[in-house]
């Protein structure tokens, strides 16, 4: 049988998070699979595969990035600031603060999502801690609670175990899609996966087109 589950590895100030975060979902839960969430420290990870800081990174590159981010917008139909306010920023904390809504037990796909949008369509800085507690807040969470939790050592260490975990394994970006063992990287691969869990989960893939 192929296994229930799908392992999330994530950043959450990452565009491309941000643009798949709701159709990984929707895929997730077509397949009902349980989605094993795992935010990481992109930094750390990028420093072991390659990755560079977007300011680092080749000026051909970041013209593209630009470029790709407006088609997928488009594609999509979903609103992102190609140029946000608060980008680069660090999101340490604001993975902390969805690490200690999970341990919780509590809707961490919603304050994951409130997060993405703060940064790609609302021009909010999550590294300042009052904003981290409005958007909990205008979510239905208790702000201040959840952020009094992410100085719990198990948020911080559950935190550095994704980050081991995505290195370990050979993750190198976000968002990565790991099923049996099998990555898929970035919302662009989605389309691939739908078709990998189709073929493991023995559906009709004769209609199923790439083109």
């Amino acid at each position: 049988m192929p296994d229930t589950f799908i392992d999330y590895f994530d950043a959450m100030s990452s565009p491309w998070t941000y643009l798949g975060h709701q159709r990984f979902e929707k895929l997730a839960q077509r397949f009902n699979l349980t989605i094993r969430h795992k935010p990481m420290d992109l930094l750390k990870v990028w420093s072991v595969s390659g990755g560079l800081p977007l300011k680092q990174r080749a000026q051909q590159r970041q013209v593209y990035r630009h470029l790709e981010l407006k088609r997928w917008s488009d594609i999509l139909q979903r609103p992102c600031n190609l140029e946000p306010a608060f980008h680069p920023v660090a999101d340490r904390r604001a993975c902390y603060l969805v690490i200690a809504a999970m341990q919780q037990g509590l809707d961490w796909s919603l304050l994951t999502n409130a997060i993405l949008r703060a940064v790609w369509v609302e021009d909010r800085n999550i590294a300042d801690h009052p904003t981290l507690v409005a958007i909990a807040d205008e979510n239905g969470f208790d702000g201040k609670a959840l952020l009094a939790a992410t100085e719990d050592e198990a948020v911080k260490a559950e935190y550095e175990r994704n980050s081991a975990e995505a290195i370990r394994i050979g993750v190198f970006g976000a968002p990565a899609y790991v099923y049996e063992g099998e990555i898929f990287w970035g919302q662009e691969r989605l389309l691939m996966l739908d078709w990998r869990l189709s073929q493991k989960h023995g559906l009709d893939l004769s209609g199923f087109r790439f083109d």
